[in-house]
């Protein structure tokens, strides 16, 4: 199959990449970053978890930010809801699209959202059922696709279950998350083909994490393979919390140079996406975990 001339870029940096931070995140900095994002063309900037802040303190301003930011026309800024009152919060704030967050490893879910994966799809279905009421698009999550920190490789097949169930619930698109990063590209294409028998390849979207290095070569698989929806963090915010000192999510700079290399569309400006990444990593006081930012900083 050809790879697609067009990829949708959900930048979830402000939200999954910011929310394992340590020190609290000044909310007018994330603000900042959402609006730099925007302005760099990123269709989609993942804004922020209606989650509790004893849980994720990190994200408990999401409220405040959603009241403040102003919103760009053509695009979208979605919320982590994992059940009805994160939905409500959200709705109280005007959010247009939500997201849930599910697992194909019943070790993970327990240890995540203490529940097992039948309970947590159970949980969200009133979620769904409240956003098709008010019109408002859910984003189904499934982490764990390729391996688990608890259980070692993960069955395509499992993964494939977990995202139909999604699927037929409601979730316009499924987001599919090597937590760990342990995938390689044989693996993510033994993965995807289990899903797409399932749900079809135009509703999947992908999650990777670096850890091992293979982020990149494991999106170019997913696009060989026909997916078109790209999940990234700016910088590459975002840490690994099961392999202690090791990079996280994929940087969106990263992506963007290599699919601009391909020759296919993002609608991404690439410099101002870097200039973004170095306003949130100067806030954080670290260089950001880009390469390609840090190549573009040290040619000039």
């Amino acid at each position: 199959m050809s790879i697609p001339k067009k990829v949708k870029i959900v930048d979830v940096g402000p939200r999954d990449g910011l929310q394992n931070e340590k020190e609290i995140v000044p909310t007018e900095a994330k603000i900042e970053l959402i609006h730099r994002l925007a302005e760099a063309g990123l269709p989609v900037v993942e804004a922020g978890s209606f989650v509790s802040p004893k849980w994720v303190p990190q994200m408990a301003d999401s409220a405040e930010i959603m009241e403040k930011i102003t919103r760009k026309d053509g695009v979208s800024y979605p919320v982590l809801t994992p059940n009805l009152k994160g939905f409500e919060g959200a709705m109280a704030v005007g959010a247009k699209e939500v997201a849930i967050f599910g697992a194909a490893s019943e070790s993970f879910s327990q240890k995540n959202i203490n529940c097992t994966i039948e309970e947590s799809l159970e949980r969200f279905r009133p979620v769904v059922e409240a956003a098709k009421e008010q019109g408002v698009l859910v984003r189904g999550y499934v982490s764990c696709v390729v391996g688990c920190p608890y259980e070692g490789e993960i069955a395509p097949e499992k993964v494939a279950d977990v995202s139909a169930k999604l699927y037929e619930m409601g979730c316009y698109e499924i987001s599919l998350g090597d937590t760990v990063g342990v995938g390689t590209p044989g693996k993510v294409k033994d993965m995807l083909a289990a899903v797409s028998a399932k749900v079809p390849m135009e509703k999947l979207a992908v999650h990777f994490h670096d850890t091992y290095g293979q982020a990149l070569a494991n999106i170019y698989a997913a696009l060989e393979m026909g997916v078109a929806t790209v999940d990234s963090s700016v910088a590459g915010l975002g840490g690994c919390p099961y392999a202690k000192g090791a990079s996280g999510n994929v940087a969106t700079e990263d992506v963007v140079y290599m699919l601009n290399g391909l020759g296919i569309d993002t609608g991404v400006d690439l410099d101002k996406l870097c200039e973004a990444g170095r306003f949130i990593s100067n806030v954080l006081g670290r260089a950001p975990a880009s390469k390609v930012s840090l190549a573009m900083a040290a040619a000039c």
